[in-house]
Parts: C-alpha cells; sequence; structure tokens
C-alpha cells in the first residue's frame, strides 16, 4: 500500500479530476470518493481507484480510512449549484457542513489530521474594496456560501481542538481545461462553457444578465483562473501543510474581464459570431470579484501558467471541440 495516498472526495467533478490527474503524475496514490451526483465516471482518471459513495456514510468512511494508509483528504465534494441555494438551504447545509463534518470525525477516528478545502470567493458576498484580500469581510448572499463559510470555521475548531491540519482555497471564477479534463456541469450555470455551446452549434445566442453595472462596458468583471492552477496550488499546500498554520488563501489572476470581453475573446478563438441576448440583472452578482492572490503567491510559492484571457478560453475551446458530446 502507497505510503503516499490520498482521498480525493468529489474527485469525479471539474476540479477534482484535474487535481488527481496532477497528484498521479507526481507520484500519489488517489483514492476518489464521489457519489457522481453531478460527476462523471468518465472524468476520473483510469490509474486512480474510484469509489461510488457519499462522504455521509460513516461505515463506508471507516472502510476506507481502515484500509488505506491515506495521509491526506482533498475535499472537494459539495452542494454548488449556487441558483437554488436560497431555495433548499436544507441540502447545501446537509451536504456541505453536517456532511463534512462526518468526514472530519472520520479522519480523526483513522488518524488522518491533513485535509486541504476547496471553498468560494461567494463567502465574501458583495465586497466593498478590490483586489479582495483574505482578511475582507465576509458576508455571504445565500446558503452555498454560508455553508462554505462555516465548514472553514470547524476546521479552524477542529484544528485548534484536535489538531487537524487545514489550508482552504477560496476559488474565484474556475475555468479552462486540460486535454483531457474539463468543464461539464448539467445544468450548465458557467459563463464560458455557456459561450461555447454557440460556436458548437449546441445554442443559438448567450444571455448577459445586465449591462448596466458600474464597469468599463456594463457587464459584471470577474477573475477567471486556470483550473490547472488551481491543481496545482493544492499540491503546493499538501507539500507544506505541516508548515502552515492552518490558512485560507485566495485563488484568482487578479485581473478582471468582463462578461463581453469573454465573449469576444471567445469569438476571435472561434472565429464564430457569438450573439447576445441581454437580460435584467440577476439578484446577488456583484459588479466586480477581483482576487489579491499575493498571499498564496507569497507562502506557497505558487505562481498561474495562465494569466490571460486568450489562454485560458483556448484550452477551454480545446476540449469543447474534443468532447462535444461530454466523457460520453
Amino acid at each position: 500500500m502507497s505510503d503516499k495516498t490520498i482521498l480525493v472526495t468529489g474527485g469525479a467533478g471539474y476540479i477534482g479530476s484535474v487535481c488527481t490527474e496532477l497528484l498521479l503524475a507526481r507520484g500519489y496514490h488517489v483514492i476518489v470518493l464521489d457519489n457522481l451526483q453531478t460527476g462523471h465516471r468518465k472524468a476520473v482518471h483510469p490509474k486512480a481507484e474510484f469509489i461510488k459513495g457519499n462522504i455521509g456514510n460513516k461505515s463506508l468512511l471507516g472502510r476506507l480510512f481502515n484500509g488505506n494508509s491515506i495521509i491526506a483528504v482533498i475535499h472537494f465534494a459539495a452542494e454548488t449549484l449556487v441558483t437554488a441555494a436560497n431555495t433548499r438551504p436544507q441540502s447545501y447545509l446537509a451536504n456541505n457542513l453536517v456532511k463534512g463534518i462526518h468526514l472530519l470525525d472520520s479522519m480523526l477516528r483513522y488518524g488522518c489530521k491533513q485535509i486541504v478545502f476547496s471553498s468560494t470567493a461567494a463567502v465574501y458576498g458583495e465586497p466593498n474594496n478590490f483586489p479582495i484580500i483574505e482578511t475582507h469581510e465576509t458576508n455571504p448572499l445565500n446558503a452555498y456560501g454560508d455553508s462554505k463559510l462555516m465548514f472553514e470555521k470547524v476546521l479552524k475548531h477542529y484544528g485548534n481542538a484536535y489538531g487537524i491540519k487545514s489550508v482552504v482555497f477560496r476559488y474565484f471564477n474556475a475555468a479552462g481545461c486540460t486535454k483531457h479534463y474539463g468543464e461539464l456541469h448539467n445544468p450548465e450555470t458557467h459563463l464560458l462553457p455557456l459561450v461555447l455551446r454557440v460556436p458548437l452549434r449546441q445554442s443559438d445566442h448567450i444571455n448577459i444578465y445586465g449591462d448596466d453595472y458600474d464597469t468599463r462596458d456594463g457587464t459584471c468583471i470577474r477573475d477567471y483562473v486556470h483550473v490547472s492552477d488551481i491543481a496545482n496550488a493544492h499540491l503546493l499546500a499538501l507539500e507544506r501543510i505541516e508548515d502552515l498554520n492552518n490558512p485560507t488563501y485566495n485563488l484568482g489572476n487578479g485581473t478582471g474581464f468582463t462578461v463581453k470581453e469573454v465573449i469576444a475573446t471567445a469569438e476571435r478563438i472561434s472565429q464564430c459570431a457569438i450573439p447576445v441576448r441581454i437580460k435584467p440583472r440577476r439578484s446577488g452578482d456583484p459588479a466586480v470579484l477581483v482576487a489579491s492572490a499575493a498571499k498564496a503567491r507569497g507562502e506557497l510559492g505558487w505562481n498561474p501558467n495562465y494569466t490571460d484571457l486568450e489562454s485560458i478560453v483556448e484550452s477551454s475551446w480545446l476540449w469543447h471541440l474534443r468532447y462535444k458530446d461530454g466523457y460520453d
């Protein structure tokens, strides 16, 4: 049994699949635990060990930890569809908070005391200052952001009381794809894959929700960070976690792009016109979300490889051309 075994929860999902690929390339043995509610079995690297199951299943977790020398957990598994977060708060709190605590308790029971947690920029709500630093006030606008923030606090308590070592990453807008693993949600809510559906002839237009924001072209500004750069941050965290004091890091490029700029970039790369329809603003959509990742750069030595929008969009376009029908 490998002494470098990592449990990746939600490893059949978008970021989890890319992180699994990178872990394997670095010589780790990877066990992926995913219930496939939103993940894809074919998104799990063939060299990873796959277990279909739920992080709330205490007996399954017991068997996993008892039967494997798991040194750390990378925890992606979560209820993430933000649009339903205020109408079904119970589901988000149960999956993202309560079941997360079951995972921590199982880790403790079997002596695994390292966890890297996938949090979100949604914990900031509607921020006041830019770029956003980790000490910015947190004020989530829905149960999704709240559940993530509450689990961050649980990790602090488990660190103080039981010696759990944790690293928390607050992602801004994950985007892009690797050669074999990409972004595929059902329903799809992320801007870039929705935009690319038009040149793929899977849609005839893209909706823009609000063009009257106080930004350079009236549309929302977001900070896009490539999925492989996010995955690399997790590897850096694993390597340094023993020497860190349970930190929280933003992951973003520190540069914001408007919705219209993303669409124009996709038009250039796909060489296809993308018609737009202007819709009313969505409640809770901040005008600007741009990260400062200076802390991750300084403490982890994290340096993103994809720092321009063009390369991020191109990687996504190439994957979607290759996998027009998804993983099927």
